[in-house]
This record gives C-alpha cells, structure tokens and sequence, in this order.
C-alpha cells in the first residue's frame, strides 16, 4: 500500500521542485512497500534519506540566493526532520532496532504534504518575485550582501510558528 499519493495539490508549478516533489514520494513509496512485504526496509529509507539530503541542499541554496533569513522554520524544519531520518538509520544500524523504521513512514507520509503546500509554495513564490532561476542560480532582483531588514524573507509560509 502506498505511503503517499502524488496529486495534482502537491504541483507547486515549479518544474525542478515538482519533479524533486515527486521522486521523494516515489522513494517514500518504495520503502512503504518494502515494509509491507516484510523485507529489509534500511537499504531503501537510506536512499529515501539520500535523496531528501540533496532535496533539502537544494531548497536551501534557493532560499540563501532569494534572501531567506538564515535561521528561518523552513530551513528549521529540514534539520528536524534529516536529524529524525539519520537516528532512524543509528538506531537501526548500532541498536539493531528496526522499529522506527515502521514509525517514520507515517510521520514523513502525513508531513510532506503540508510542508509542501505552504513552506515549499512560500519558497516558490519568493523564487517568483525575485525572478530566481533555479538553472543558472541568477535573480532579477538579488539580493545584495548588506540587504534591508524588509528584503529579507524570515517567514516560511506555516500559520503555526511565530515567522
């Protein structure tokens, strides 16, 4: 049974994310159904969590180059969630428990989408208004070293944190 479907409400319109979009909750899927069929899920979460590391990589390099603060939740909350996914990994591979590996498919199949729906589309729209090429790196409207307290984006998108 699959972990997570991909759906027209996690298109962000933003051709490299989207297709990153999907090949996350296509890994997801892949290690979902490893478990279900009662296999060694570790090889496949460890490429899910190759994968979301590059994943991460990559939407923090747009958001230093489109002026994002540097400690803001979004960049906050892919630290959590790499932090989860690693000690996943330790406790499997120094404390032979494999039960996170079961508790972690929920949590990461109930996250995603709404990380995507608001801090992601938040990123893209930014991307937008600052004319930020993901292929070439270069914005319309950079933003330079010694930026204003008001170009610089410190919210995520998220009602729920205090950015």
């Amino acid at each position: 049974m699959s972990a997570l479907a991909w759906t027209d409400e996690l298109v962000l319109n933003q051709p490299e994310l989207d297709h990153t979009h999907e090949e996350f909750v296509e890994l997801l899927n892949r290690y979902a159904d490893t478990l279900d069929r009662g296999e060694d899920a570790l090889p496949a979460f460890k490429e899910l969590l190759a994968h979301t590391e590059e994943h991460f990589a990559m939407e923090e390099r747009w958001m230093a180059a489109t002026g994002f603060e540097p400690e803001n939740c979004h960049s906050s909350q892919h630290a959590m969630v790499l932090n989860v996914m690693r000690e996943v990994v330790r406790y499997a591979e120094e404390l032979g428990d494999r039960e996170p590996l079961a508790i972690v498919r929920t949590e990461l199949s109930q996250w995603f989408p709404g990380h995507a729906e608001m801090m992601d589309a938040a990123l893209v729209y930014t991307m937008e208004q600052r004319g930020f090429d993901p292929k070439t790196g270069e914005c319309r409207d950079p933003v330079k070293a010694a930026a204003k307290a008001e170009d610089t984006v410190s919210a995520c998108g998220s009602t729920s944190c205090g950015h």
